[in-house]
């Protein structure tokens, strides 16, 4: 255990007895801090902009369980609409009025959905779409960008950032070869590499899939002119363009990238908001496409707790609350004003770094930068982030830890917040 000033007596020893009941003592790989040092707090209970540990210590929280938590952590209404949908029962696995209301509200909300699935996860609804995109074009490679993560599935775990990127591990041993053949990959931001992949690959490749902001190998925005360019050479080579949208859909627009940048894809994928807090995911797009999928057409994909009524019942009202006047004009605020404060604090101690935010999406790497893709990612200093992020927890502040992962702030978080955090930025980035 590194050296702390913060009690962490419980959450050593809870960490303790996990090691011993799941592997590496979490359920999923990023919590486990191999990346920044130390051991993981435990969460106790969050509320707000704030999370409690079981050692009773209070930290500001920049992950909001990794993006959902975009109205606070257990925001009132979304609690209150909870109980009542509690009293009527868990799961019903049969439809529900529930999933027409999300439904429409999606549809209503991003530009290039016309029909949409519900299912239980970001992994899922990536997996569902990308056997969708063969099933409608009746061709089997796909192009992904380095550094993009869509789920733990077998054939998108190539050069796949995120919890890989963080554990710096090869794609995944149990993978076999014959699943990620058809799985081709570009540089971020780079057309003519994309553009080769379909001169090599004539009338073979599906689609093009990609977070159109990344935010699985740290924040990586697309340069002017990236998004546009892979829509015109989609649409050339008769492939499917498809945005994964489980980070920013609903967060850095209501509408998600496609609205903020006005590029239509042809399919999306989105989870974490539209579920408030729930486990939740889906998968929509044109109707023609969207009408393969069973039992309307022949691609299969089905589940048991898919269009969940809490889940449901969390999305309805997270995104109806998200629909108020000026929210987003406050996240964008609040979220500059911590990133840009960020920067400043790095130059003002010293320390090389460059990044920014989108809405309530933010990024800092330590590099002189500019990063527009995941090998300029790697490049910056992860043994220095790792100083900073243990820094910045023992001030009370709590942040993503990996350099390769992008933060979240909330429309619960305060302008004080925001000063308290660049403050002890200050202090940390002073010494290390």
């Amino acid at each position: 255990m590194v050296n702390t000033t913060i009690k962490t007596t419980k959450s050593q020893e809870i960490f303790a007895a996990a090691q011993n009941l799941m592997p590496g003592g979490v359920n999923s790989p990023v919590r486990a801090f191999k990346s920044v040092g130390g051991q993981p707090i435990v969460f106790d209970r969050v509320k707000g902009a704030y999370i409690w540990d079981v050692d009773g210590n209070e930290y500001i929280d920049y992950v909001g369980t990794w993006g959902p938590a975009i109205c606070g952590h257990a925001n009132p209404e979304v609690i209150t609409a909870l109980h009542s949908a509690l009293e009527k029962g868990t799961s019903f696995g049969a439809p529900s009025v529930l999933e027409n209301v999300l439904a429409e509200m999606v549809i209503d909300a991003v530009p290039s959905i016309e029909m949409v699935r519900f299912v239980n996860s970001g992994t899922e609804a990536c997996m569902a779409v990308l056997r969708l995109m063969r099933a409608f074009t009746k061709r089997d490679k796909i192009i992904k960008f380095e550094g993009c993560y869509h789920g733990h599935a077998d054939m998108f775990l190539v050069k796949a950032g995120s919890g890989v990127a963080t554990l710096g591990l090869p794609d995944s041993p149990g993978v076999p070869k014959s699943v990620t053949r058809d799985t081709l990959t570009a540089p971020f931001n780079d057309l003519e590499a994309v553009k080769l992949l379909f001169e090599e690959n004539r009338d073979q490749i599906a689609g093009v899939i990609l977070e159109p902001v990344v935010g699985n190998a740290g924040f990586v925005t697309p340069d002017a002119g990236f998004l546009e360019g892979l829509r015109e050479i989609t649409h050339e080579h008769g492939a499917l363009l498809v945005f994964d949208e489980v980070m920013t859909g609903f967060r850095i627009s209501y509408g998600g990238a496609q609205e903020k940048f006005g590029v239509t894809p042809d399919l999306t994928t989105l989870g974490k908001i539209i579920g408030g807090g729930l486990p939740v995911g889906a998968y929509g797009g044109r109707k023609d496409i969207m009408s393969m999928v069973a039992p309307a057409g022949p691609m299969y994909q089905a589940g048991t707790l898919s269009g969940n009524p809490l889940a449901m019942t969390a999305g309805i009202k997270t995104l109806e609350l998200l629909q108020k006047p000026g929210t987003y004009d406050y996240l964008e605020r609040i979220t500059k004003k911590l990133a840009d404060g960020l920067l400043q604090v790095a130059l003002d101690t010293g320390h090389a770094a460059c990044g920014g935010n989108i809405s309530g999406m933010f990024g800092m790497f330590f590099t002189s930068g500019p990063v527009h893709n995941y090998e300029d990612a790697k490049a910056s200093d992860t043994a220095k982030f790792g100083r900073f992020h243990r820094g910045m927890l023992e001030h009370g502040i709590y942040l993503a830890p990996s350099q390769f992962e992008a933060g979240f702030t909330s429309i619960a978080h305060t302008e004080e917040d925001i000063e308290r955090t660049l403050q002890a930025a200050r202090d940390v980035m002073s010494g290390l």
